[in-house]
């Protein structure tokens, strides 16, 4: 029989480990509606969630940090960490953002960093871009880790004396300043009138000229560059 174009991409699949029923059940409903998605386990503490992830063998694992047994920092050392026999992608998406569970959360592996307040959007969005090899950060946490940054502590080959080879287009310039600022790309999108897809491509642009590997890599150039105002809008805080 001849090949036919009916054959799709395999969804994406996914372990939710949270000790609270109510945001297992809240974080499925949102995943499983998305069409390129798919939950395929649950898991109610830091055990059973690296039984499960290396039984089922996941895309991408959702941890909570405050489970019973190994917190979910553990759970991202063991599953994503250097020592991992099978590195898995690994999410932290927590309530807390203490700055020391976020710098341990990278330092162990996690490929993103949520408040569980962020949203339905931001959730998806960092799923996506943990399958894709990128970094997802809440913006409002990657807002105030830049606060802390001097210049030798990232990205330090990037001075500001130092012009880039490609430089930044005009548009690629404001893109840069709204990340710096925390944006989402679907916020970005909507002040530059453009859709969150052509945002997306222009921080993936931003981040191949600057030789940065994510948003962060972004905004600490931007305000190493003075191209953008550290304390950003005000911005509402989200619900969900």
């Amino acid at each position: 029989m001849a090949a036919t174009d009916t054959m799709t991409t395999a969804p994406i699949r996914i372990l939710v480990a949270d000790d609270q029923r109510d945001i297992r059940i809240g974080f499925r409903m949102i995943l499983d509606a998305q069409p390129d998605m798919r939950t395929v386990g649950e898991a109610a503490d830091g055990a059973d969630a690296i039984d499960c992830a290396r039984r089922l063998r996941p895309d991408v694992v959702l941890a909570d940090i405050r489970m019973p047994g190994p917190d979910g920092l553990e759970v991202t050392r063991v599953l994503a960490g250097p020592d991992a026999a099978h590195p898995t992608k690994v999410i932290v998406v927590t309530t807390f953002d203490l700055d020391e569970y976020v710098y341990t959360a990278l330092a162990n592996g996690a490929c993103g960093f949520l408040l569980k307040r962020s949203g339905p959007a931001l959730l998806t969005e960092a799923v996506r871009a943990a399958v894709a090899g990128d970094v997802l950060i809440s913006p409002s946490v990657t807002v105030r880790l830049l606060r802390h940054l001097s210049p030798r502590s990232s990205d330090h080959h990037l001075s500001p004396t130092e012009p880039l080879t490609e430089p930044l287009t005009d548009r690629e310039a404001e893109v840069a300043r709204l990340v710096a600022q925390g944006r989402t790309n679907a916020e970005i999108g909507t002040t530059l009138f453009i859709t969150a897809g052509t945002a997306k491509t222009h921080v993936a642009n931003i981040q191949r000229k600057l030789d940065v590997r994510n948003r962060v890599g972004i905004a600490a150039w931007t305000w190493r560059n003075s191209q953008t105002d550290r304390t950003g809008p005000d911005r509402p805080r989200r619900s969900g």
